[in-house]
């Protein structure tokens, strides 16, 4: 594998050790990765927090609003949801990239702490990011945000969420998403596409550890898996948001995001799509300061601007390799 990493991001994996996931290890890597977290600030910026309970239990979620300090007007809102396998992952670790929705689109962000496997599997997850949805648009007036322009973003496993979300949205006649942005998304339980199976090396998010994950998420699912749980499952992808979507071609995600992008567009779903070559899963955070990874990220919060703040564009289909 590391022969056809790009250059750029080569050193970052020499740097890496072999990750080994297993539910007994779970309270460790959580633990590890909460260490990790460093304490974001940034002056210009509010965060809020509030717990949001069901109607019909007393299950309550967490969600962190962050906003400009000197907002006037109603803002675009992003639902923002995080990565980490369904396993682990955190909201605070994504702070900066909350933050830098805002700055640069401008909006207001909201995260959403989901209920992670194996504890509560599928559909816990997803049906915390809807409840998420459903209180964004019923707390409209107190966010100070337009709801004509509400996008859904994730990577990773919250990219599988994301393209999970818009599709029970619009199935269940839920709110309107104007765009959806599942970057390198965990969307297909098989793990049989050819990339699924290439990457074998557990410096990075290999067949092994997508494996895993997948058994953690649908730990108690008794035969056909839910196209809510996979969504490439789904055989009618009409009528869901305009979408960009990027992977890398060293990632396991690489076909299965492919294969996404051919059913949106074949259902004329404005789609456009990115592939970076020799850029392995998750490499903007493990490599930030990596010129492809910049450019990377510059791309998808370019096209998160066009799409909440441009009443005239349109995301046109496109195939793009970088």
């Amino acid at each position: 594998m590391e022969k056809h990493i790009h250059k750029d991001l080569l050193p970052a994996f020499k740097r890496l050790s072999p990750m080994i996931f297993t539910e007994a290890r779970l309270p460790l890597i959580r633990g590890i990765n909460q260490k990790l977290i460093r304490p974001y600030k940034d002056e210009s910026l509010q965060f809020t927090e509030h717990h949001i309970t069901y109607a019909d239990s007393d299950v309550s979620i967490r969600v962190k609003v962050y906003a400009p300090k000197a907002q006037q007007q109603p803002l675009p809102v992003v639902l923002y949801i995080h990565g980490g396998g369904t396993f682990f992952g955190t909201v605070e670790g994504n702070d900066a990239t909350c933050a830098s929705y805002v700055k640069h689109v401008p909006c207001v962000v909201v995260s959403v702490d989901y209920r992670l496997a194996p504890e509560h599997p599928y559909p816990a997850a997803l049906e915390d990011c809807y409840l998420a949805l459903q209180w964004i648009v019923s707390e409209r007036e107190t966010l100070n945000i337009d709801i004509d322009r509400l996008a859904v973003v994730g990577g990773s496993t919250g990219g599988g969420l994301t393209a999970a979300l818009t599709l029970l949205a619009r199935d269940r006649k839920g709110p309107n998403i104007k765009f959806q942005m599942p970057l390198f998304p965990m969307i297909d339980d098989t793990c049989a596409t050819p990339s699924s199976q290439e990457v074998l090396d557990s410096k990075v998010w290999s067949s092994e550890l997508n494996q895993f994950a997948w058994s953690m998420y649908l730990k108690n699912i008794k035969g056909d898996v839910p196209k809510y749980a996979a969504p490439i499952r789904e055989t009618d992808f009409s009528q869901l948001p305009a979408t960009y979507t990027s992977v890398g071609t060293l990632d396991p995600y690489r076909d299965e995001t492919i294969n996404y992008v051919q059913a949106l567009a074949q259902a004329g779903v404005p789609v456009e799509f990115h592939l970076y070559p020799g850029c392995y899963h998750e490499f903007e955070s493990i490599a930030p300061d990596a010129p492809i990874s910049k450019q990377s990220k510059a791309a998808a919060l370019q096209a998160l601007k066009q799409a909440l703040t441009d009443e005239d564009a349109s995301i046109k289909a496109k195939n793009i390799e970088k």
